[in-house]
């Protein structure tokens, strides 16, 4: 799990804990951590992971596509993607937005919310980490959503007073330690995402498959760590420390390609994602994925996907419509 815990820390993640939620029954919210609320700790990310910490009492998560999930007291529930999502005291509510019952809270402390109808209470934390890398392959392995039962292991104590720590932090108006917020939200997210695949079978991925193997996962964290390097065969394996000849065998075995086709097709893969879900330019994207021109892009691109990537990205769009 070590390249896992590797993968995780080279997405040089942002965050900390923006809001504190007092529900009673029945009450029912839609929800999706937006770019504002991360204004106060960070500059705004590419990408979002969002997550809340269930304080006291219970609810209900539903995200589209999938079947609500009890979430209770003492466990922690993260959206990698950050997809929007509905939380509720009972499945037969009709949604109110979120944002629209944000208050600030006193002296710039931590948010609030307090809304429902008077029964039963619910207490939630929410939080954030954020990313200046719009798509990771990593990030795309995981499930919508990953659930961490805080009283389930031996992290347990460490979770709660964590929580509680920034939660006093925010609420005592000490939003000058972004810093150690942020690697609070950082350690919750990679504790979430180590129980996750360790809970899990061996998976049908590449990736998954190389993250269990000591070199390749070291080698698969450099990369998605820094997709943008103008990485060599040599470069990897002078960092892992084994014979160009050595490393390059063994990673082809894992992978099942070799290097250098990975770190392309990973770099095309972010690109895609980039066109679909951003205005970003086509020389930003270029930029962000490791090539050195626009003109190298568009001709590495179109030998993958048949097309240049404008006209990918106008294809996609009119697919949308």
């Amino acid at each position: 799990m070590d390249a896992l815990l590797d993968i995780v820390r080279a997405m040089r993640l942002t965050g900390g804990v923006f809001l504190e939620a007092e529900f009673t029954a029945p009450w029912c919210i839609s929800s999706k951590i937006a770019p504002e609320d991360c204004r106060p700790f960070t500059p705004e990310p590419r990408h979002i992971i969002g997550f809340h910490y269930i304080t006291a009492g219970r609810c209900l998560l539903k995200v589209d596509g999938q079947q609500p999930m009890v979430v209770e007291r003492g466990q922690l529930i993260v959206l990698p993607r950050n997809d929007e999502h509905v939380l509720a005291s009972a499945s037969n509510l009709r949604p109110v937005n979120s944002h629209h019952l944000i208050q600030p809270g006193p002296d710039g402390g931590l948010a609030r919310i307090v809304y429902g109808g008077g029964g039963e209470p619910t207490q939630i934390l929410c939080g954030f980490l954020g990313s200046d890398v719009p798509y990771n392959a990593f990030v795309a392995l995981l499930p919508n959503v990953l659930k961490l039962d805080a009283a389930d292991g031996a992290s347990a104590t460490w979770i709660e007073s964590n929580f509680r720590f920034a939660a006093r932090e925010l609420a005592g108006g000490r939003a000058h330690s972004p810093a150690i917020l942020a690697k609070l939200a950082e350690l919750l997210f990679m504790e979430a995402v180590r129980r996750y695949f360790t809970s899990q079978p061996p998976l049908d991925s590449s990736l998954a498959a190389g993250m269990r193997d000591p070199i390749v996962g070291r080698a698969l964290g450099l990369i998605h760590g820094q997709i943008a390097r103008r990485w060599t065969t040599e470069d990897l394996a002078r960092e892992i420390a084994l014979s160009r000849s050595a490393f390059a065998e063994r990673f082809t075995r894992v992978i099942g390609e070799p290097p250098m086709r990975y770190i392309v097709r990973q770099r095309l893969e972010q690109a895609s994602a980039q066109l679909k879900e951003s205005a970003d330019s086509i020389a930003r994207i270029a930029y962000d994925v490791g090539y050195k021109s626009e003109v190298a892009f568009n001709r590495a691109f179109r030998r993958e996907y048949g097309v240049p990537p404008a006209a990918w990205r106008r294809g996609h769009a009119a697919r949308q419509v």
